[in-house]
């Protein structure tokens, strides 16, 4: 039985990051991340420390703000005032989910849009809709890196994109448009999933549920990204896709973990870079 090219999103970052950080050492960059923590949820605690190893594989700055959970929303904003007026600081990220009495979107439109790494304020989003975007999402982007380090082409293929989220679903689909690439975005209301999945020659699943896309839901030789991270049982993650039975008949497929993941975080620390020069320009 044929098996499936894996697209190694490690290996893949691996590369990224050397190449960010010999820009930064060829250019004597001084480049800075703040990353604020609210509360102490333990999985943002992880995904803190490893951008913290990251920044320091790639030569950034890493800037550490917690705030305790019941924190207002106006000190929040304060600290963000305080790193927007920050030369040292190239980017912001505010790391989620944030507690309810904290207005997530009101926090991410005080980040200053040059310093918004995580592309979430509404004029990076806007950019991204257009196409003439300076910093992307970071999965969306991590995914398009993938397909072009692969020598896959978008143009023309037909893409399926399942999950509309702020964060991964539109920003992807936008991306995938832009590369002109046929673009359908499905949801929790779309009918006739499966069959319109099985249309696909580039597949992401973005839908937040473990092994939801089975083997029904894909064509012979497609290609499937996977953006899920859902946590099982101890430490163990799972994927959107059925992996075992889906990676015989896909033509390309990322694994979870080790796909998109790394390169979510890879394209963070290319934003803080493209930040930086944006604030030089």
């Amino acid at each position: 039985m044929k098996m499936a090219q894996i697209l190694d999103g490690k290996a893949m970052s691996a590369d990224i990051k050397a190449e960010i950080k010999a820009e930064i050492e060829r250019g004597n960059l001084q480049v800075g991340l703040a990353v604020v923590l609210v509360g102490d949820d333990p999985a943002s605690r992880i995904y803190v420390d490893w951008k913290k190893k990251d920044c320091a594989e790639c030569g950034i700055k890493s800037f550490e703000h917690i705030l305790p959970a019941d924190v207002e929303q106006s000190e929040l904003f304060a600290l963000i005032n305080r790193l927007n007026a920050d030369t040292a600081v190239n980017g912001i990220l505010i790391q989620q989910p944030l507690p309810r009495q904290i207005d997530v979107t009101a926090a991410n439109e005080r980040i200053n849009p040059l310093k918004d790494v995580d592309a979430f304020h509404a004029e990076n989003t806007g950019r991204i809709m257009t196409g003439d975007y300076r910093l992307t999402a970071c999965t969306p982007a991590g995914v398009m890196e993938m397909l072009k380090r692969a020598g896959i082409e978008v143009a023309g293929k037909d893409c399926v994109v399942v999950g509309r989220s702020n964060i991964v679903g539109k920003p992807m689909a936008m991306m995938l448009l832009h590369e002109h690439g046929t673009v359908t975005i499905c949801h929790s209301r779309t009918q006739n999933l499966a069959e319109i999945c099985r249309r696909a020659d580039i597949l992401v699943a973005a839908i937040g549920k473990k092994d939801f896309i089975t083997a029904d839901f894909v064509k012979k030789g497609a290609v499937v990204i996977d953006v899920g991270m859902n946590r099982g049982e101890g430490k163990k993650v799972y994927g959107d896709v059925d992996y075992d039975n889906v990676e015989p008949l896909a033509g390309w497929i990322t694994p979870v973990p080790g796909g998109v993941g790394p390169m979510t975080r890879a394209m963070l620390m290319k934003n803080t870079l493209t930040a930086k020069k944006l604030q030089l320009s």
